[in-house]
């Protein structure tokens, strides 16, 4: 980090052993992205007046050249973060995961899905378990039974809209997957 870290806490005393903690914490953040500027943790106790056990809220502020990480654990989300170590965890994981993501995007690294192609159900073979699927631009997809996704193969029509993920298969093109498109289904 080019600014050391800084570490604050609110409404409670400072303790060395959680001071410790959190610098052991921090130290692991770099270990997911080298280019962090500055890292700021605030430890708050905000609700002092309860007779039980006292929740701990963690904020996590990570600056890096283009981009502010901002992790914000509050208590009445978990009241396992009566245990400030706890709450620790939890922030600092999931600090590490948006630096995780950060890091896959700025090296590209995130995987894209492609949308799913569409077409129109042009022949079926029960007694062999497959049919045929005609796209838009006259291409013919097999699919078989086991493809056939949240509908039963056996009440499927011809004509049918479907949209489905192709592959290419040992005698060409085929369908992983494929969805019926209509009034209960997903389109």
């Amino acid at each position: 980090m080019q600014i050391p870290l800084q570490i604050t806490f609110r409404h409670m005393d400072s303790s060395d052993a959680v001071e410790a903690k959190i610098r052991e914490r921090a130290e692991k953040l770099e270990r997911f992205a080298e280019n962090i500027t500055s890292c700021r943790v605030i430890v708050e106790s905000p609700h002092k007046h309860h007779h039980r056990g006292q929740l701990y809220s963690v904020k996590i502020e990570i600056t890096l050249p283009s981009e502010e990480i901002i992790v914000s654990h509050h208590p009445e989300q978990n009241h396992s973060h009566e245990d400030i170590y706890v709450a620790l965890r939890d922030a600092f994981n999931a600090a590490r995961r948006q630096l995780e993501d950060y890091v896959r995007l700025r090296h590209n690294k995130v995987k894209l899905h492609e949308p799913a192609s569409h077409g129109r159900i042009k022949e079926l073979f029960p007694s062999k378990d497959y049919g045929l699927i005609e796209t838009p631009d006259g291409r013919e997809i097999y699919f078989n039974r086991n493809s056939v996704i949240n509908a039963d193969f056996d009440k499927l029509e011809t004509g049918a809209s479907v949209h489905f993920s192709e592959e290419m298969g040992e005698q060409g093109p085929q369908a992983s997957t494929v969805h019926i498109e209509g009034k209960h289904h997903r389109v």
